[in-house]
């Protein structure tokens, strides 16, 4: 049980990872605030696990200032963070226009920032805690038809390492995965908005990979638990990929 005792927040937490994350740092034995813009779905997954619904829009500093502190009145003092939520929004840079940048953004960079700052101080006041920002192998290697969500992810990872060196004085660890093409509702955003072309963005993706498959949310979600406890206790500043060799290629 790597997790046993510890209170979990995870965001964007009732999706294909956030859900995957949510039941698995449950099974290492934490207690986890379901945060997610849909309360009652939250409220769902929460009733299978030893944790609580919180309603969270990251794109709001009230909206998480209210979730963090709803969840640490239910659960207690947060120890792990799992920055999850995210968006996509899929097709040619050109074709793109500043309200989708806006959109992109405030979810998956600012949303991190947000969240990370209203969590953060109290981990350093007690000297201990965990943070895993899941970014995506699209920040580190670029992807066609999500130039925008490439450049958040890459801001994600960025800030994680920043972060990771800034915490370490205080015991806090920061550190991020980089998902590759996993089986997720997100993977059919390019197929549903643009057809046959984002048909062929996910099979290339899908190709791409040393492995010749995409994810699942489960190993994505273990690669999580595994930074997030105690296994991982010399480790820090690290993106992990969880993409099958997409990273490498």
């Amino acid at each position: 049980m790597n997790l046993q005792g510890k209170v979990a927040l995870v965001t964007g937490a009732t999706g294909g990872i956030g859900a995957a994350t949510c039941e698995r740092l449950a099974g290492e034995g934490a207690r986890v605030a379901v945060a997610d813009l849909d309360l009652d779905r939250a409220r769902e997954l929460a009733g299978g696990l030893d944790g609580i619904g919180v309603e969270l829009d990251v794109r709001s500093t009230d909206s998480v200032a209210a979730a963090v502190a709803a969840a640490e009145a239910g659960l207690g003092p947060v120890d792990v963070l799992v920055n999850n939520a995210g968006v996509a929004e899929d097709d040619f840079f050109t074709r793109t226009d500043p309200d989708m940048w806006d959109r992109v953004i405030a979810v998956n960079l600012r949303g991190v920032l947000a969240v990370t700052h209203a969590v953060l101080p109290g981990m350093h006041e007690r000297g201990g805690g965990s943070i895993v920002n899941v970014a995506s192998e699209a920040g580190r290697v670029g992807s066609q038809l999500s130039a925008v969500y490439s450049a958040t992810k890459a801001g994600v990872i960025g800030f994680t390492k920043a972060l990771a060196k800034e915490s370490a004085r205080y015991g806090v660890r920061v550190n991020a995965v980089a998902p590759g093409p996993i089986e997720t509702p997100m993977l059919r955003v390019a197929p549903d908005a643009l057809g046959e072309l984002g048909e062929r963005f996910v099979r290339g993706m899908v190709a791409s990979t040393a492995m010749r498959r995409p994810g699942r949310p489960e190993e994505v979600a273990a690669t999580i638990a595994y930074l997030a406890g105690d296994d991982a206790s010399f480790v820090t500043g690290e993106t992990i990929g969880v993409s099958g060799g997409l990273g490498m290629m």
